[in-house]
């Protein structure tokens, strides 16, 4: 998985045209078999190509010689891409603007700032040739009533409060911070 931090690789990316590119080279390809899967001429396909490669989408894997013409197979650089923030600096969510912890924008806010943050911890651990240390939980619960879900979320609040005032040490000079989030909002059904 790749995080796209840069506008105009957002932008490229975004393209209908080379987000097929990009599914399509997961596996690697030249523009003249691309052009046949896709249903485009070579030259637009070396085209796309081109922004895709500017902005570090997709890589050259080798060039072939046919005849008197230089087949370049190109893949993607990641399976997947993620959109971060970042991207789009001036407008991007920050959860400061709207602390209404019961609110679906806030909550947009806080995963639009976990997208970017761990992001930016992907950028920076893979210049270091390093992991990131992370945990994440995710699961689903059926609540009988609206009551029911309040009562969970307050003990939800309870339990994390306790083991962030368990674990958490001001003191701790070489320590380093971690955040924390836990969210809770209704499930959307996945698409059959």
């Amino acid at each position: 998985m790749a995080v796209i931090e840069d506008a105009a690789a957002a932008e490229v990316s975004l393209d209908p045209v080379r987000a097929r590119l990009l599914a399509e080279l997961a596996e690697p390809a030249s523009a003249t078999m691309l052009s046949t899967r896709v249903g485009l001429p070579r030259q637009k396909v070396n085209y796309h190509l081109r922004a895709l490669e500017k902005h570090g989408l997709v890589e050259l894997v080798e060039e072939r010689r046919k005849g008197n013409v230089t087949e370049r197979m190109m893949r993607a650089t990641a399976a997947s891409y993620v959109i971060s923030p970042t991207a789009l600096a001036a407008v991007q969510p920050d959860p400061a603007r709207s602390p209404d912890r019961l609110s679906a924008r806030w909550l947009l806010a806080v995963a639009g700032r976990l997208v970017r943050d761990v992001g930016l911890l992907i950028t920076g651990a893979a210049k270091a040739q390093q992991r990131v240390a992370t945990f994440a939980l995710d699961g689903e619960v059926r609540f009988a009533s609206a009551a029911d879900r309040a009562a969970f979320a307050e003990e939800l609040t309870t339990a994390v409060t306790t083991l962030v005032a368990k674990y958490h040490d001001e003191t701790a000079g070489k320590g380093r911070r971690h955040r924390v989030v836990v969210a809770v909002h209704p499930s959307v059904p996945e698409e059959s």
